[in-house]
């Protein structure tokens, strides 16, 4: 297998890991220097991050405990995307799963790579408008509380690392852009 990816070579890759949202990789290469050696790569879903917005330019987050880091984080509804699914639709599951808001208006803000070193983690990002509030459903594993703060607030959180979700930190500071606030 000689594969070219940039300046380096992949001459065999095994999946050493793997469960329904990682796959865990070692890819054997030829560095850029020339030297061969080991490069192993966390693929994670492609994910999806929305934040809903109000007329009064309140925004709803959510507040939750997360198990990887040990303790209460504030962000915007996330997931991944299931097997078909489009990203808007994902975005679109993912709020009302976990906030009970649906939305007439979607604005695509792009998306980001939260982690370039070893893992693959595309998240694409939503403002959500024209909002509706109906019940939540979320998953077993989610004990979600909302989170209604005004946008400039959400903004000072994340400059005072209120808010360190780092999808959570772009999608607030790029509607604060797109707003022109």
């Amino acid at each position: 297998m000689n594969k070219k990816q940039g300046p380096w070579t992949i001459t065999a890759t095994k999946t050493i890991y793997k469960n329904p949202w990682i796959r865990v990789r070692e890819d054997s290469v030829i560095r850029p220097d020339k030297k061969t050696g080991i490069f192993s790569v966390i693929e994670m879903k492609e994910g999806v991050s929305v934040l809903p917005i109000d007329k009064d330019n309140n925004v709803y987050i959510t507040k939750e405990f997360k198990y990887a880091v040990n303790r209460e984080m504030i962000e915007a509804s996330s997931g991944g995307l299931e097997d078909g699914e489009s990203v808007l639709e994902a975005a679109k599951r993912e709020l009302n799963e976990e906030m009970g808001i649906s939305a007439k208006e979607w604005i695509y803000l792009g998306y980001i790579d939260p982690f370039t070193s070893i893992v693959t983690s595309p998240n694409h990002m939503y403002i959500a408008k024209d909002l509706a509030f109906t019940s939540t459903n979320p998953e077993g594993t989610e004990l979600i509380s909302p989170v209604k703060i005004s946008l400039n607030e959400a903004i000072q959180m994340v400059m005072k690392n209120k808010i360190t979700h780092g999808a959570t930190v772009a999608i607030i500071l790029k509607t604060k852009n797109y707003f022109n606030l």
